[in-house]
């Protein structure tokens, strides 16, 4: 089992179990700069994201919003896997320009005016839905501009979770769906993958436990938006 790929597992495991996703948006870059190749880093990362997000959506069902959660498969989902079909052959780096609209994002609690801009932002949900949908398609780095819109909108911790992890669940379903069609070849054998699969769920497990459960609304969402604006400076950094 590669050692590097494990600790990848483990850490960005931990950041999915908590806010609904993180496995593919930490994990994508750190495989690609460890020297994978993109369709490695899905082969490994999606099966560990469906895993994690599956026992959210579990526990949590009855809080998803439902309405928002259409939206998604209707206006996010084809463009996903359109763009998976296309990155194979063209290379697109957009983490500068996501990295920026996470921290302007992660900061709105502190200026009235990104305050005002993320709810016009809400009001063109369509629109903003189909940018993830490209987005997601092209990088894997779509679970940060959904949790841009879930956050605007002002959720218990549950619902926000929830809602994030099935959509995020969705998309890696579709892409590994795509993979497994179109016949990638994957070098991580597939014992591995399971066995991190299986490492997932005991994060998770632990993570919710520990972590999770004793975290309120209000300081879930002060700690989303630190989440948020980390993300950002990762993916600014990253791209230099």
């Amino acid at each position: 089992m590669p050692v590097d790929i494990l600790l990848t597992v483990l850490a960005t495991s931990v950041v999915q179990s908590i806010f609904g996703v993180g496995v593919l948006l930490f994990g994508t870059p750190l495989l690609l700069l460890l020297g994978y190749g993109f369709v490695d880093a899905l082969g490994v990362l999606l099966p560990v994201s469906i895993a994690i997000s599956a026992l959210q959506f579990i526990r949590h069902y009855e809080d998803v919003d439902v309405a928002f959660y259409k939206n998604v498969l209707i206006y996010s989902t084809p463009l996903v896997v359109l763009l998976l079909l296309l990155v194979t052959t063209i290379k697109i780096n957009i983490s500068l320009v996501i990295g920026g609209v996470l921290i302007f994002v992660a900061l709105k609690n502190f200026s009235i005016t990104i305050e005002k801009t993320l709810r016009f932002i809400v009001k063109y949900e369509r629109i903003y839905l189909m940018a993830v949908g490209l987005v997601h398609g092209m990088s894997n780095l779509g679970g940060s501009m959904l949790t841009v819109i879930i956050y605007s909108k002002h959720y218990p911790k549950n619902r926000m979770r929830v809602t994030a992890a099935a959509s995020y669940a969705t998309f890696a379903l579709c892409q590994l769906a795509t993979l497994l069609l179109i016949d990638s070849e994957f070098t991580v054998s597939f014992a591995d993958k399971i066995s991190f699969i299986q490492i997932a769920v005991v994060m998770f497990l632990l993570t919710e436990e520990i972590l999770y459960n004793g975290i309120d609304n209000e300081k879930y969402s002060k700690i989303f938006a630190m989440f948020l604006f980390a993300s950002g400076i990762l993916l600014i950094v990253k791209s230099l």
